[in-house]
Formats: C-alpha cells, structure tokens, sequence
C-alpha cells in the first residue's frame, strides 16, 4: 500500500490538515520532473529512459491523460534501490526543502498552533518527500512507494497510488485509523488529483490552481490562494 507515515502515535485530536506538495507546498514545476533533471545532469538516466517513459504514454494515446506515467516509472525501472534512494533524498534536501512556500509554512504553523494534525498527502515518491516531511515535523505522510524486487526497482507503485480516488481512500483510511473527524478538517491541493479529497473535508482550499481547478473552486465555493 502507498502509505508511508512518521510518528505512529495516535494523535490526540480529531482535526487534522491535509496538504498537497507539488505546486502546494512546492510551488511551480512538479518535483518528480525536477528529479529526473537532476539525474540526467549526473548522467543516472538519459535517452533510452525518456524514450521508455514516452513509449509508454504514447500507447496509451488518444488518453491525453498523465495518468500512465504516474501509475509507472520506467525511468527508475532496473535502477538499484540502494543507489537512487540516497540520490533522491540528497536532491530533495539541496534543491526541495528550501523551496517549500513561506506561505505555506505559515498556513502550516497556524493549524499546528491550533492543535491540528499536519498530513502531507502527495502522488510523488516517498524518498522524495520524507526529508521535507521530517524537516517540517509533520505528524504523517501519505506519499508513492515504488515496488522494490531482489534490491531494484520494476518501475510500479504500489497500490492505491496517492492520487485522485486513491488519495482519497488513503486519507479515509487515516481519517479511520486516527478517529478524525473530515468535516472538521482541512485540505489543500491544487489539481483535479486533489479533488476528492477537497470534497472529503469540512474545509478545502484550492492553492495556485491548474487544469481548470480554479472553476471547479467557484462552482464549489472553494476558497482559492496564492503561495509562492
């Protein structure tokens, strides 16, 4: 299962804040593209694993959807775990951790002063995250779990991937574990993958919106903010 958590105690209140990382936390360019630069400019990954990652979206043309390349990572196929993991957590603490949102930092501290539970919930991979998740102290992280056979990655995620529906099933399951109550919650993300969960909870917040999320917030009522 795609769940990756720090701290297991319970937690002691039924509120907790949902938030998004790419383009929430992180604002702008998606962290996993950032990554894959980065190991191109170290010569980790080059032609013959962009060519597979397009190959593979390209068979599932006319879907125009993104959706394949979330659900594989052919990039990463083949490559040993030992090798890439410690690669990924040095990318995230020199290029991701200082860029987290000011604005977002701020919103964070506010809900922890409140008593409220801080949940980062993100489709990008576990090794990525977990460094910005420790250096914000967050109580969980949900995150993407590369499936792991004899030391290498396949290329797969784990099931459910933490995106749309199963973001949403993810943070039931918390909501479930952690007897919190969603109604009283709050939620930030800023794509149609944060949707369900926005809906799930008793108050959503599109942050700098993309792919026509900004008119789902207005359909919806949803406030709408700017973190940069």
């Amino acid at each position: 299962m795609a769940f990756v958590t720090s701290n297991r105690h319970r937690l002691g209140t039924s509120v907790a804040a949902f938030f998004d990382v790419d383009n929430t936390l992180l604002p702008g360019e998606a962290s996993e593209i950032r990554f894959f630069r980065w190991l191109w400019q170290r010569r980790i990954v080059g032609w013959p694993e962009a060519q597979a990652s397009a190959m593979w979206w390209l068979r599932h043309w006319p879907a125009l959807s993104l959706q394949p390349l979330r659900e594989r990572k052919l990039y990463l196929m083949g490559k040993p775990v030992q090798v890439i993991e410690p690669l990924g957590e040095e990318f995230c603490r020199e290029r991701l951790c200082p860029a987290v949102s000011p604005d977002a930092m701020r919103q964070m501290e506010q809900h922890r002063q409140a008593g409220h539970a801080i949940v980062l919930v993100t489709g990008s991979l576990d090794f990525l995250v977990d460094p910005i998740a420790t250096s914000l102290q967050v109580d969980r992280c949900l995150a993407g779990q590369l499936e792991q056979r004899d030391g290498v990655y396949t290329g797969d995620l784990l099931q459910p991937l933490p995106y749309g529906n199963g973001k949403h099933t993810l943070v039931e399951r918390l909501a479930e574990e952690l007897d919190l109550d969603l109604s009283a919650c709050f939620a930030y993300g800023d794509s149609p993958g944060d949707r369900e969960i926005l809906s799930a909870v008793g108050h959503p917040t599109v942050v700098n919106p993309i792919r026509g999320m900004a008119r789902v917030a207005r359909r919806n009522g949803w406030p709408v903010v700017s973190w940069k």
